[in-house]
């Protein structure tokens, strides 16, 4: 594999320190640095070990071009992204967010959080960093010096909600060793809540379990102890800790679109008629909910980097994804887990029902998850499903991927940003529906690879 390889679509990621070294970093520093052409940089890493050393390199590559480090040190990737935006100034996080020990990466930003990935500068950095692999910068090093925000940020979270409608909650929170261990206690800390932290010990070996959970197996153990503890929520971080996933009080996972449709509805209480984003394989649900509470519901792209710039065009109030992420204005357009938590938790401490009856509402469908396909050639495999159905009676979107609409169900196929794979998101209006239809879509895609 090839340095350069491990530039994706909305990062870039590798594992350490086969593909990615602290040569690569210092390359990437310096590239990063005459692209966003800016005074200072604020940099921060989650708890990977290969972190400390990778971002010393990534800061001499930076300080090599005159320009001012700005280390924020251990952090949450939404608390960099308030960093961007609160210093006005371009951002660089360290992680490899759900992925296992071995990996390690970078998400950068522009000032104001402004995204960078493909197809907003991803490859120009790509390039410069190609240059400065060969020639390293050899300027005379730029100052470096660490900034503290993190009493602004936990402010700024609490901001979302109003801290006086809170009730006490039994909260269960699994961090599995990621940076969730290190945002949970500072941002609950002095709220009316009664917290356990699962696998609290910053710890980037991932001890016990791995920090993903969109994989069923590693909410079992959060699932166990809500039941144990009859705890009123439980809540699961990713690695870096800008997404969560909850459950409720039966420790039955919720959706990522249930969350999207949820946080929606309760933001257009407060700002009626707003236009709230959602990606395109978030159930029909959000759309609905969206629209019946009297909001603009606007469907875009899956991806951090479409979303924030659709947002910042549209002046969109809110955005979610079904991978749980969430994106709000009053956040640079950045997607921050915590503050979604928090907003869910104003919402359960208002309410007179259990999480489960709170949420019954917003779950319309059926989904089966994503159902991930090796193929040879992605591309072509959804071309050719596409051009199967054309004649069929169903409403085809080429947006991203394949999204065919038959009124009663509706699928999404999209490639891989990263690797060999199809995609698959299937919704009807019942489990057996659902199960049916995503056999027969798994059948047209064995049937397109002959």
């Amino acid at each position: 594999m090839e340095p350069l390889d491990i530039f994706k679509a909305y990062d870039i990621r590798g594992t350490y320190p086969d593909q990615l070294d602290e040569r690569v970093a210092r390359a990437i520093g310096s590239a990063f640095a005459q692209f966003a052409s800016a005074p200072r940089i604020v940099i921060a890493r989650d708890m990977r070990p290969s972190g400390v050393s990778l971002v010393r390199a990534f800061a001499e590559g930076i300080r090599a071009l005159g320009v001012e480090v700005l280390d924020a040190g251990l952090s949450s990737t939404d608390f960099l992204y308030f960093a961007a935006g609160r210093l006005d100034a371009p951002g660089a996080m360290f992680t490899a967010s759900h992925n296992p020990a071995q990996y390690n990466g970078i998400k950068l930003c522009r000032s104001g959080a402004r995204p960078i990935g493909a197809g907003s500068g991803l490859e120009e950095i790509k390039a410069m960093t190609a240059t400065y692999f060969d020639h390293p910068a050899t300027g005379e090093l730029a100052p470096v010096s660490n900034v503290d925000l993190m009493g602004e940020w936990v402010t700024h979270v609490h901001s979302f909600v109003d801290t006086s409608k809170l009730r006490p909650l039994r909260i269960v929170a699994d961090t599995a060793n990621g940076m969730g261990g290190f945002v949970v206690p500072r941002v609950f800390a002095g709220l009316p809540f009664e917290v356990e932290i699962m696998y609290e010990e910053l710890d980037g070996t991932f001890p016990n379990h791995p920090a993903d959970p969109l994989n069923p197996e590693n909410l079992k153990d959060l699932q166990r102890r809500v039941l144990e503890t009859r705890a009123d929520i439980g809540m699961a971080f990713d690695g870096d800790a800008d997404r969560v996933f909850l459950l409720d009080e039966k420790a039955q996972p919720i959706s990522g679109s249930t969350t999207t449709a949820m946080v929606a509805a309760t933001l257009l209480e407060r700002n009626p008629g707003a236009t709230i984003l959602y990606n395109l394989i978030c159930s029909k649900s959000v759309p609905e909910i969206i629209t019946e509470r009297g909001g603009t519901a606007l469907r875009t792209r899956v991806g951090h980097s479409f979303i924030k710039q659709v947002m910042a065009e549209t002046d969109a109030l809110f955005g979610g994804e079904h991978s749980g992420h969430y994106y709000y204005r009053q956040n640079y357009c950045a997607d921050s887990g915590i503050i979604t938590a928090l907003i869910v938790l104003e919402l359960l401490s208002r309410a007179s029902q259990p999480m489960s009856e709170l949420v019954a509402p917003f779950e319309r469908y059926v989904g089966s998850g994503e159902i991930n396909t090796e193929v040879s050639s992605p591309g072509q495999t959804v071309s050719t499903i596409a051009h199967r159905l054309a004649g069929e009676d169903a409403k085809l979107d080429l947006t991203d991927g394949l999204t065919a609409d038959f009124d009663s169900w509706w699928f999404n196929l999209r490639p891989s940003n990263t690797e060999p794979l199809l995609r698959l998101n299937v919704e009807a209006s019942d489990q057996a529906q659902c199960a049916q239809r995503v056999t027969e879509v798994l059948t047209m895609i064995r049937e397109a690879q002959k």
